[in-house]
């Protein structure tokens, strides 16, 4: 079991961060933590309590929970601190900060909450329930990542809606302002991202070279390991049998991408299954195109249903021409759904895909500047709500 009190993440640093503070005399607990930080490949500092000096300082100082006024300690500058249950009243004195986790084990204690309020913590977990997600947050240290990446899904209200075109265009946009981007193939029945991008025979791994991951899969060697197209990572399909892979390797994968920063675009199909469903559960926010004619945004009616049952932030970017009656605000109100924004009709599309050139390529093409304010939008809207997990 995890629980949340706040989203706010440590404050980042530049390059590779040290490892997590552990402040805890359960023995068992520690040995529980230690396997974990293994796990994630991380190297934490251990206390007993709140120290009162930096780590390279004489180990002499770890008993006591005093804090010397204006001295900056391992609590204050390691990126992640992980206190046990049984440590609580030690560290109830400490200055308040950003990425304390409590950890127990008593799922029945209901008084650890007040514990956790009391020390400031971010967070409430408890062993062995929320080993992969301490895991994946342990992980995020180790690797020196500061805000995860914004990881943005896209669907289509009925088939032929658009969506992987606007999903390519979106990573194609994000990767010419510089960040990082990867780009997503979720529907294996799709016919391939790489091939809409001319970077079918690129060489790189697909998606069923993952089918057997279960445990953390590492966010530099994944991006490293994928076909880089148009200065962007690709996730995509080979022409292969597999046309399926299983959640817990969906859920690897996509932690590893969103670890790494910057941008992930997903291209997801209708059919909600348990992978998708995985997908679906790690998107800061979904884009449903809607054709705006009656029967799309009938058949994008029941998408959203499907999709909101998991997905909180669902928005909808409705394509032209418009049937008599319909505009992009009536398409809103019907389907009772925010609006992302009109997906502009480019001339020349069709050929510049039939040529090999991705969607959104023309940087000054309306395709392009409808991307460009999304993500302006999309990325303003998180800096407003703190950042990702």
């Amino acid at each position: 079991m995890t629980g949340t009190i706040t989203h706010d993440p440590p404050p980042a640093a530049g390059g590779r961060q040290s490892g997590p503070l552990i402040v805890t005399e359960d023995a068992e607990l520690l040995d529980d933590l230690l396997r974990l930080c293994a796990a994630a490949g991380a190297t934490p500092e251990v206390r007993h309590s709140v120290p009162v000096t930096p780590p390279a300082a004489s180990a002499a100082a770890t008993a006591s929970a005093v804090l010397v006024p204006g001295q900056r300690t391992g609590w204050e500058t390691a990126p992640l601190v992980l206190v046990g249950d049984d440590a609580a009243r030690r560290v109830r004195g400490a200055v308040r900060r950003r990425g304390v986790v409590l950890v127990g084990r008593d799922q029945d204690d209901s008084g650890v909450w007040q514990r956790a309020v009391e020390i400031g913590a971010d967070h409430v977990l408890m062993l062995p329930d929320g080993e992969q997600w301490l895991v994946d947050r342990i992980a995020d240290v180790a690797e020196g990542v500061g805000r995860p990446a914004l990881t943005v899904g896209v669907i289509g209200g009925r088939g032929g809606a658009g969506a992987s075109t606007l999903a390519c265009a979106l990573a194609v946009s994000s990767a010419r302002e510089g960040l990082r981007s990867l780009l997503v193939d979720a529907d294996p029945l799709g016919g391939g991202l790489d091939v809409l991008l001319g970077g079918e025979t690129a060489d790189g791994l697909r998606w069923p070279a993952f089918a057997a991951s279960r445990g953390r899969v590492g966010g530099g060697a994944l991006e490293e390991s994928l076909p880089e197209l148009h200065s962007l990572r690709v996730l995509s399909w080979d022409r292969g049998d597999c046309v399926a892979v299983p959640p817990q390797a969906v859920r690897a994968v996509l932690a590893a991408a969103r670890r790494r920063g910057g941008t992930v675009v997903v291209d997801l199909p209708r059919r909600i299954d348990e992978g998708v469903a995985e997908v679906l559960a790690q998107l800061d926010l979904g884009v449903l195109v809607v054709p705006a004619e009656l029967r799309a945004v009938a058949a994008a009616g029941r998408v959203a249903a499907a999709v909101g049952m998991v997905l909180r932030d669902l928005r909808i970017a409705v394509r032209g021409p418009y049937t008599s009656g319909l505009d992009d605000r009536e398409v809103s109100r019907l389907l009772g759904l925010p609006l992302a924004g009109e997906v502009p009709v480019e001339s020349g599309l069709l050929r510049a895909t039939e040529s090999k050139r991705p969607p959104g390529t023309p940087a000054r093409g309306p395709l392009a500047r409808f991307c460009r304010e999304f993500w302006e939008r999309a990325l303003a809207d998180t800096e407003g709500r703190g950042g990702g997990d």
